[in-house]
């Protein structure tokens, strides 16, 4: 039935396609299932909402909540939804700040939405659940604003957020206790670095005093041997003198004791220089090829008288071979060696061999004598050390010969080795390179003429000490020779307008003259380029003998021993005769 205010005079039912029964009929089933497919959908929505793992609410900004999911509820601590919404009557209520609650509004309201907006709500008791949550304005025709927002529990989140902060200020904690202790640790390094700078330059300081001083000992040991060598040698020569004459056996007994105690005393003097020397690297070896042979026979003959002087059995066993080393300082070694032998051997003998192994050889020093103790063969090598001294009468030299011998086959790079057996007999072996084949042989002095008679020589004889001169005249007179005496040049020239028969001049005389440079002087004033001279010194330095050797000068060391100056003279007088 129509009313008389449906417009158009319809019905409802007419509107709406249903005026009719028949009408009514035909749409049911599908109204039916238009409603049955609402249903579905908003059950569908309804369990997402329920059972969605983010709080979800839908709130009146000017009211409270007006719906919530268990989530939600859960997640502020209360029991159920009813709770939460009773609690909630307002959105300020919802927020743990209500400052949040007014920022949001006046976002949704300016903005329409709010995305991932953290924030704390208040939960249940009281507690301030940290959330990020995003809010949307909900359309509607009502008045009032409606908003619905998802929540996010970020507890964890902020947990481990101030966790991390936690251990930022841990490290940073720690950071700074470390710089703290590298500051520490630098300041320290830097203390250390200044005290050790300090003793640096305390040791600088030491090392160069110590260093002035060795030099201020080099110099004292110069100035000690020429000084002390000048007095000696003039005693050695008159003592030599006194021996050669014929004397009551007691004065005989007295002049040989002097003897053997300036002997004593010139040993004692040259060890000490050689071992200044060697300490302070002023030695330099001169390494060249040389037949063995050319050494060994020379201190053979040298040492043979020595042993069968003592009642000892002299043996010299050495092949032909060549080795490369400094001819002057082996010799050196092998002497200090086969002194030692025969010093310290009472029966037996002395035996100088040589041994090839492999691209070396060993020559090798054997003797009968007491013997090296085990614990004592490490020690043998050191200054002023002797085997088997308990007291002041029992010494034998001054303990410096094996110390010398260390310390050349150390600059000779070779090597020394001992072994002993303890009152059977000693033997010491130095290692040295051979040499290469075909290697040309080494000039060496040549061998000793038989002893000429000195008897009618002329020699005029140069040195600056008047006690020198007195005793070379002496010694020289007692072998039947004419000596001319002189302290200079011009006195020289003086006493011998014409030239003598041999030249005796000492290496450092008055006014920085030295006995090479008088010599040629001589020889050129004469007009005797072959003029034999020997130059007399106590110079032992390396460049002075090498300079020496260049110029051809044969030389003797001071003091002189009577017997090879004599030797030395009879070989250049007996030359001279021949040429």
């Amino acid at each position: 039935m129509k009313k008389p205010s449906d417009p158009d005079g319809l019905s409802v039912s007419e509107l709406i396609g249903l005026g009719s029964q028949s009408a009514r009929k035909s749409y049911y089933p599908e109204l039916t299932a238009r409603m049955a497919e609402l249903e579905a959908e908003r059950n569908r929505y309804k369990w997402l909402f329920e059972n969605a793992l983010h709080g979800i609410f839908q709130a009146s900004l000017s009211g409270g909540l007006r719906a919530a999911n268990p989530a939600l509820a859960s997640m502020l601590g209360d029991d159920d939804v009813a709770t939460t919404l009773a609690r909630c009557t307002t959105l300020a209520a919802l927020f743990a700040d209500p400052q949040d609650a007014r920022e949001v509004q006046r976002r949704v309201i300016a903005e329409g939405r709010i995305v991932g907006y953290t924030t704390r709500l208040r939960g249940r008791g009281g507690r301030s659940v940290p959330v990020a949550m995003t809010v949307v304005k909900k359309p509607s025709n009502d008045e009032e604003l409606v908003v619905e927002a998802f929540v996010a529990d970020i507890t964890e989140r902020e947990q481990a957020r101030r966790r991390l902060e936690q251990l930022n200020e841990q490290l940073e904690t720690r950071v700074q206790d470390r710089t703290r202790a590298l500051e520490r640790l630098n300041e320290e390094l830097r203390q250390e670095i200044g005290e050790r700078r300090r003793i640096e330059a305390e040791l600088r300081e030491a090392r160069d005093a110590a260093q002035q001083a060795n030099r201020s000992k080099d110099r004292y040991l110069a100035a000690a041997s020429h000084d002390l060598l000048q007095p000696m040698n003039a005693a050695r020569l008159l003592v030599a003198t006194l021996l050669e004459r014929r004397l009551e056996t007691e004065v005989s007994e007295l002049a040989q004791r002097i003897h053997l105690s300036l002997e004593g005393a010139e040993e004692l003097l040259t060890d000490l220089l050689d071992i200044a020397r060697l300490d302070q690297d002023r030695v330099e070896p001169q390494l060249e090829p040389f037949a063995l042979r050319d050494l060994t026979d020379s201190l053979a003959a040298e040492f043979s008288s020595l042993a069968a002087g003592q009642g000892l059995g002299f043996h010299h066993c050495v092949a032909d071979a060549w080795i490369v080393s400094d001819y002057r300082l082996l010799a050196r070694v092998l002497r200090n060696l086969l002194s030692n032998a025969c010093r310290y051997t009472r029966k037996g003998g002395v035996l100088l061999g040589a041994r090839r192994r492999g691209e070396a050889l060993w020559i090798e020093v054997w003797d009968s004598g007491v013997g090296i103790p085990v614990d004592q063969l490490g020690a043998i090598f050191q200054e002023f050390h002797q085997v088997g001294v308990r007291h002041a009468r029992d010494r034998k030299g001054v303990g410096l010969g094996l110390a010398i011998v260390e310390r050349i086959v150390s600059r000779l790079g070779h090597e020394v080795t001992v072994r002993s057996w303890p009152g059977r007999g000693s033997c010491f072996a130095v290692r040295v390179p051979l040499g290469a084949a075909g290697c040309r042989q080494r000039l060496t002095a040549p061998s000793p003429a038989p002893e000429t008679g000195l008897s009618g020589y002329r020699v005029l004889v140069i040195d600056n000490e008047p006690s020198i001169l007195t005793s070379m005249e002496g010694l020289l007179g007692g072998w039947g020779m004419a000596c001319s005496l002189a302290l200079d040049a011009e006195e020289a020239l003086a006493v011998s307008p014409q030239p003598p028969d041999l030249l005796l001049v000492d290496l450092h005389l008055d006014d920085g003259l030295t006995g090479d440079e008088l010599v040629f002087r001589l020889r050129e004033h004469w007009g005797c380029p072959q003029l034999p001279a020997v130059i007399i010194t106590a110079e032992r330095s390396d460049a002075w003998m090498q300079h020496l050797r260049a110029a051809s000068l044969p030389y003797l060391n001071k003091p002189l021993r009577p017997g090879k100056l004599r030797a030395v003279l009879s070989q250049l007088l007996s030359h001279s005769d021949q040429e």
